[in-house]
């Protein structure tokens, strides 16, 4: 029996796991592909793992619902920055994270004891194919290829990403091209796929499937990969609005670098016996 929190973050759900408090000895992959599941388990998009660092204030571990591992999880590391703050286990509004994409900082905007919104800086998006990975050997490369009838443009923000611009995301099928895009044969370590909509220059909307997961209501890396290429590509401003399916973030690019703003909820607590 051990103790868990459920947060989400603009509909992105998570399972929480305190491993500064409970002393277990699970495989995470079973462990996520368990509770993840939305019949027999808690239900979720992935599990975070709170763990001690040596480098930071934080360790924090993210495994997909099919028990891979992620490096970085933008929605998921706001949901987690909340989690440690609202249960006192740091009183700081601003603080380091460690993930495998490298130290994340973060900054909180509290009201009373509540945390309303989270800032991340996400750093600088890689575009270098080797260090997304992307193995594409064509000399021509120019920022994109072509898959299948779509130009696809691949970088990181900590997890890979490949960004699709299409006309109208309502005729868009998803499942098919996201499915297509995260398994081709150019993505060694497969990749996640966002489909922009640009509306204007300060305003686009995203539709994201997420390698391991499938489609979800939002991605935060996703989005920071989605308005970087936007503002490369399309000329939008700096500072956008990002709609999505579970609500809307802002990012903020600037320096070569991105930021991600947005909301985290609680939605319930419990405990479960495994």
């Amino acid at each position: 029996m051990f103790s868990f929190c459920k947060m989400q973050a603009t509909g992105n759900d998570f399972i929480i796991i305190d491993y500064l408090e409970n002393n277990l000895e699970y495989s995470y992959k079973l462990l996520a592909e368990f509770l993840c599941d939305r019949h027999f388990g808690v239900g979720a998009d992935g599990i975070l793992i709170v763990q001690k660092s040596k480098k930071a204030d934080f360790k924090m571990r993210i495994f997909n619902k099919d028990g891979s591992e992620a490096e970085m999880c933008g929605n998921g590391i706001r949901c987690f920055s909340k989690y440690v703050y609202e249960k006192n286990l740091i009183n700081k509004d601003e603080f380091e994270i460690e993930t495998l994409s490298g130290i994340k900082k973060v900054k909180l905007e509290i009201e009373g004891e509540t945390v309303l919104r989270v800032s991340v800086d996400m750093g600088r998006p890689i575009f270098n194919l080797q260090d997304i990975p992307v193995i594409y050997l064509e000399n021509n490369y120019k920022g994109s290829i072509h898959i299948e009838g779509m130009k696809v443009y691949p970088l990181s923000i900590g997890n890979p990403h490949a960004v699709c611009f299409v006309d109208d995301l309502k005729k868009v099928d998803i499942e098919k091209y996201g499915k297509l895009i995260e398994d081709y044969k150019y993505f060694p370590n497969k990749i996640n796929v966002e489909f922009v909509q640009v509306i204007d220059d300060s305003n686009i909307k995203v539709r994201t499937w997420e390698r391991g997961v499938g489609e979800t209501f939002s991605c935060g890396t996703g989005t920071c990969a989605s308005a970087v290429i936007a503002n490369k590509y399309k000329s939008t401003k700096n500072e956008l609005n990002v709609e999505l399916q579970g609500g809307n973030l802002k990012t903020v690019y600037k320096n070569e670098n991105v930021k991600l703003i947005g909301t985290a909820e609680k939605v319930f607590e419990g405990k479960i016996d495994i």
